[in-house]
C-alpha cells in the first residue's frame, strides 16, 4: 500500500496531488476519500462516492485516530489549499496520503458525482448579502 499513489498525479515539495479523475479511480480501487471541509460546507454539498469520510481539517487532530489506516486516503477540501495541512499531518502519522487538487470546485466542474442540498445554498448579489435560499431543515 506504501506505492498506492506512486504512478498517478504529481507531486510537489513530497506532496501527492491528483486531479479529480485519478482520484476517482483510486477510490473505485479502495482509497477513502477524507472531507475536512467544516459542516457549513458540506451541509451544502457532498461528494457522492464509495469510501467517503467527513471530518472536517478543524477536528482532525481529535478524530485523526479513527480514520483507516490500513486503506490509502484522498484529502479533500473545498478548493485544495489547506488540505496541505491534513497531509502533513497524516503523513507524519504514518497513513499513506494524496491531495485531491482543486477540491470540491474542480471535482464537481469535472462532472464528477456531488449531492447538493438545495435548501442551504447560499444567495445574494455580494457576499455581504449571502443568505440561506431557504431555511435549512435541521
Amino acid at each position: 500500500m506504501k506505492n498506492f499513489f506512486n504512478d498517478v498525479g504529481f507531486e510537489i515539495k513530497g506532496i501527492r496531488h491528483l486531479s479529480a479523475r485519478e482520484a476517482m479511480e483510486l477510490i473505485t480501487k479502495g482509497a477513502v476519500l477524507i472531507d475536512l471541509r467544516d459542516d457549513f460546507l458540506t451541509a451544502m454539498k457532498l461528494f457522492d462516492v464509495p469510501n467517503y469520510i467527513i471530518c472536517p481539517l478543524s477536528t482532525l487532530d481529535e478524530n485523526i485516530e479513527s480514520l483507516p489506516k490500513d486503506k490509502p486516503l484522498i484529502v479533500s477540501d473545498a478548493t485544495g489549499l489547506k488540505s496541505k495541512i491534513a497531509v502533513e499531518k497524516l503523513t507524519s502519522a504514518g497513513f499513506v496520503v494524496a491531495n485531491l487538487a482543486g477540491g470540491i470546485m474542480d471535482w464537481e466542474r469535472d462532472g464528477y458525482p456531488v449531492k447538493k442540498d438545495p435548501a442551504a445554498q447560499l444567495s445574494g448579489q455580494c457576499a455581504c448579502m449571502l443568505k440561506p435560499m431557504r431555511k435549512v431543515k435541521k
